[in-house]
């Protein structure tokens, strides 16, 4: 990892982090992400199609192509392999965050401010976890939101702690569709995310294949 990397990682953490099992992937796949200029997003593990670990990543600039993946996926599965984070087959998928993004940064949360967003808090505030509004932007330590679902006598605006976030994610909206749209016609990409998945199993694999599925322009490398 060169200086530049490790100084761009140091200035824009990400505050919102994992934890259990997709945690110990993270500590295993940031490293190597960063290492290739990209800057890891979220990590998710889950049971579909047996078991599914999930990658997001992207560009600084917030970009993302099927080549981005395809190297990426190259980078991360013989690690992942060696380390065994996870303690049965599984199926590795690496894509852009997409439309409706998690915001793990304050940059994040400073770029997408006037956007609907949805967060759970991991720390109850005033009794809520979960929250929706337009987001004003950061403060401090905070970002502050304009809710949509205050309640009667509840203030419309909130600070909530970024640190004490389980998860905040853009909320898709006809506006953020077409705004996706116009910057999908505009760079001559489809705006829909990039995939691309591998059966994982480190007793025994085949080389990787890759191949576009549908119009999410999927490319997925099967092992046994």
């Amino acid at each position: 990892m060169n200086e530049t990397t490790d100084t761009q990682a140091d200035t824009d953490p990400r505050l919102i982090v994992e934890q259990g099992a997709a945690a110990r992937v993270a500590a295993i796949a940031e490293p190597v992400i960063a290492g290739l200029g990209f800057r890891l997003v979220r990590v998710k593990i889950s049971g579909l199609s047996g078991c599914t670990v999930q990658i997001m990543a992207e560009r600084p600039d917030g970009s993302m192509t099927i080549d981005d993946c395809e190297a990426l996926s190259r980078a991360l599965s013989p690690v992942l392999d060696v380390a065994d984070p996870i303690d049965r087959a599984y199926r590795l998928e690496i894509s852009s965050p997409g439309l409706d993004r998690p915001l793990v940064r304050r940059s994040d949360f400073d770029r997408h401010a006037g956007a609907t967003i949805k967060v759970e808090m991991a720390v109850a505030i005033d009794g809520r976890r979960r929250f929706r509004g337009v987001l004003i932007g950061t403060e401090g330590e905070g970002a502050r939101l304009r809710r949509e679902d205050a309640g009667t006598g509840e203030a419309p605006e909130v600070l909530l702690p970024i640190g004490e976030m389980a998860e905040a994610k853009v909320a898709l909206s006809d506006t953020v569709i077409t705004e996706s749209l116009k910057r999908g016609k505009q760079q001559d990409r489809k705006p829909k995310p990039w995939h691309d998945t591998r059966r994982n199993r480190t007793e025994d694999s085949r080389p990787d294949h890759f191949r576009p599925n549908g119009d999410s322009r999927a490319a997925q490398h099967e092992g046994e």
